[in-house]
């Protein structure tokens, strides 16, 4: 009896094996990173034989979706605030930074604009201005942040930019992006912004959409870095592990650095 209940346990666990490797690694990641990761996760599946399970969008909704439970098993963020909110609320382990960005403006056809002149632009009445929602997507944190810096320039634009900015992405009620447009470069074309800030990342696929739209470079004096964040949850599987390894390695690096991220260091 004692061997055949040893048997029966063990087809039960090989039983059990196929659907435990069938479980999905579960990547949850910055929109702005899609298109990065994307490939990196193509590689990823090729060379593990592992799936995984993506979700993008705007960091500061993620990681809501993740405080209240949702399932998740790699986290990656376009800041360093997010990933480290969950790390100290016990949800995930430390937070690397694994790619950096900056801020471009992205400016529709026919308007002249220069990084001397970008300031001026944004200020101007007539411009409509676009950033996306500070607080649930870091791209408008730093657009916030870069309304600061043009404080030190002149009094009262701060506040100036940020009354008239429009906060037209990434917010809980913002129109859900087109799954195969960039968003930004929609929001330009469509006139509902005249210049739109966004990381140049971003700013580089809507022009390739839409080329007639422009990149600018923001001055020295207004410029934004922008530090991106990875975190594995306390509960992640072995495989997630795996995958967050992969993003931080020399090949998932190369992959990252092709789409226009800077290295973390």
């Amino acid at each position: 009896m004692r061997g055949l209940g040893y048997a029966a346990a063990i087809m039960m666990m090989a039983a059990a094996t196929p659907s435990m490797a069938q479980e999905p690694v579960r990547l949850h990641a910055a929109g702005s990173l899609r298109g990065a990761l994307t490939e990196v996760v193509k590689g990823f599946e090729a060379e593990t034989g592992l799936k995984v399970e993506a979700k993008y969008g705007p960091s500061g909704l993620l990681r809501k979706e993740i405080s209240d439970g949702a399932k998740a098993g790699v986290f990656a963020s376009a800041n360093m605030e997010h990933p480290a909110a969950l790390t100290k609320d016990g949800k995930s382990g430390p937070v690397s930074m694994f790619a950096r960005n900056r801020l471009c403006a992205l400016v529709k056809p026919g308007l002249a604009v220069t990084p001397a002149t970008l300031l001026d632009k944004m200020l101007d009445p007539a411009i409509k201005l676009g950033t996306s929602t500070p607080k649930a997507d870091p791209s408008g944190d730093y657009a916030f942040e870069s309304f600061e810096k043009a404080e030190k320039i002149k009094a009262g634009t701060a506040e100036a930019l940020k009354k008239k900015a429009l906060q037209l992405t990434g917010g809980p009620d913002s129109p859900p992006p087109p799954k195969d447009r960039s968003v930004y470069g929609v929001v330009v074309a469509e006139g509902k912004a005249d210049i739109f800030l966004t990381y140049c990342t971003n700013a580089v696929v809507a022009k390739r959409e839409n080329p007639g739209q422009e990149i600018v470079a923001l001055p020295e004096e207004l410029a934004v870095g922008a530090d991106y964040g990875l975190t594995v949850m306390k509960d992640a599987s072995a495989n997630d592990r795996k995958l967050a390894d992969y993003i931080l390695s020399s090949k998932g690096q190369s992959v990252l650095a092709s789409h226009g991220f800077a290295p973390p260091n």
